[in-house]
């Protein structure tokens, strides 16, 4: 398997576009000091993915930072692998490349054309292997994962990548993941959560995580094929969805579902803290989940 040096098998996926990165990179250096292994966030309306590693590659000693997903339309295929190779440089087994095709209305309402998702993404990953040994001779390539939900998505995360970046499955569907990988990938799987013993509020911010989700056909179909039905893909997502995508509890019951992705076959496991806004600071949810996830 490529090199990632995780120091726990749980880390946080944290999308801070609202925040000052001076902020960001001290909650980081927060988040090592408590042990989780780990830092991904994603790449949709906000800050550009790889200067945001920079930064917070920069401002730690050990976490792995991980893109989650960088959005391959934003960035041309050999910019991508160089941007990479030069964080790999910099800080080995540290930095985590993951790839993913995005979603129609957002690559469309930005001038992009969004193409057979499958075909795009190989020819990407084709032509950033294309680029010069010479650019950070030496070098390790960036470890690279795909945000991969589907099965043919999934084989290519183990053909043409290091393994699969899943996000809002169940604990089943990282099971199913394992078995098309085979043993020798890796997978870092999503889990998003609501500390709260208060089921109705624990919902409430479950459906709305779920919101926008629910109207992009990339997960519509995701979660068909994980054995919900249509009547579950309501705005927002039924409770029954709701509950199974989305940790509700105390921090006992949360690090119990992280354990079942990783008893599923999951390497790494990165929780998403939900409030109710995307203002709102993770770091005392973390600070409370983490005596319970072992780290």
């Amino acid at each position: 398997m490529a090199q990632i040096d995780f120091q726990s098998r749980t880390g946080v996926w944290w999308t801070s576009d609202a925040w000052r990165i001076q902020d960001v990179r001290a909650r980081a250096a927060e988040l090592e000091e408590l042990g989780y292994g780990s830092l991904f966030y994603g790449e949709a309306f906000g800050k550009e993915s790889l200067t945001q590693a920079a930064a917070l590659l920069g401002a730690t000693e050990r976490l792995v930072v991980g893109t989650g997903i960088a959005n391959i339309h934003a960035r041309d295929a050999k910019a991508a692998e160089a941007g990479g190779r030069t964080l790999s440089a910099l800080h080995p087994g540290r930095f985590v490349l993951g790839l993913g095709v995005s979603h129609a209305p957002l690559v469309e309402g930005n001038a992009g054309t969004y193409a057979k998702p499958l075909t795009t993404m190989r020819d990407y990953l084709r032509r950033m292997d294309e680029l010069s040994e010479k650019v950070e001779p030496g070098a390790p390539r960036p470890t690279r994962l795909l945000a991969a939900l589907g099965p043919k998505m999934i084989e290519l995360s183990g053909t043409a990548a290091d393994g699969a970046h899943p996000y809002l499955i169940t604990p089943e569907q990282t099971a199913t993941t394992r078995e098309l990988l085979g043993p020798d990938k890796w997978i870092v799987s999503e889990q998003a959560v609501a500390l709260t013993t208060d089921r109705e509020l624990g919902l409430r911010r479950a459906h709305q995580h779920l919101h926008m989700y629910s109207q992009l056909p990339n997960y519509r179909n995701s979660w068909l094929r994980q054995g919900f039905d249509e009547s579950d893909l309501v705005v927002g997502g039924s409770d029954k969805l709701a509950e199974y995508l989305v940790a509700i509890g105390d921090a006992e019951a949360i690090a119990a579902h992280v354990r079942r992705h990783l008893d599923a076959g999951a390497d790494h496991v990165v929780v998403q803290v939900l409030g109710d806004g995307l203002s709102d600071d993770p770091l005392p949810a973390l600070r409370e989940i983490a005596p319970a996830l072992d780290l």
